[in-house]
């Protein structure tokens, strides 16, 4: 079967993406207007078999220094198939990424998918700050 991948936001099912992500271990709890604002302001990448919705990725970016990958899925009864593989290579090849020399996300359990496209730990941990309100 083959997929076809999208940044068209007008294509995105956001209650698809809100109750795939409302059910996920990094996204529980986040409403509907908030998964809704965050499409908003991100490049997203739609991932459809026909016309149905099956995955999802968003890249919150400035497209020229920075780029961190969130929301990557594929909904389970669709995994094992490549799918999120030809989606992480949709987003790592996307023209309007290629200038990015930045590139950063966090994974408990996806680090084997993500090391195919030049993800790897980040060499100096220290350097880098964050802020996370609970």
């Amino acid at each position: 079967m083959s997929i076809n991948i999208s940044t068209d936001k007008q294509k995105l099912n956001i209650d698809f993406i809100h109750e795939f992500l409302t059910r996920s271990y990094w996204a529980k709890g986040r409403t509907k207007d908030e998964v809704r604002t965050s499409i908003e302001h991100c490049l997203n990448f739609g991932v459809y078999i026909n016309t149905t919705q099956i995955g999802f990725a968003r890249i919150l970016t400035d497209y020229v220094v920075f780029a961190y990958v969130m929301d990557v899925f594929i909904i389970e009864e669709h995994r094992g198939n490549g799918y999120a593989k030809q989606l992480m290579k949709a987003v790592t090849e996307c023209p309007d990424l290629q200038n990015i020399k930045r590139w950063m996300l966090a994974t408990s359990d996806a680090h084997n998918l993500y090391k195919q496209f030049g993800f790897d730990a980040i060499p100096d941990p220290s350097k880098i700050m964050g802020k996370l309100i609970i």
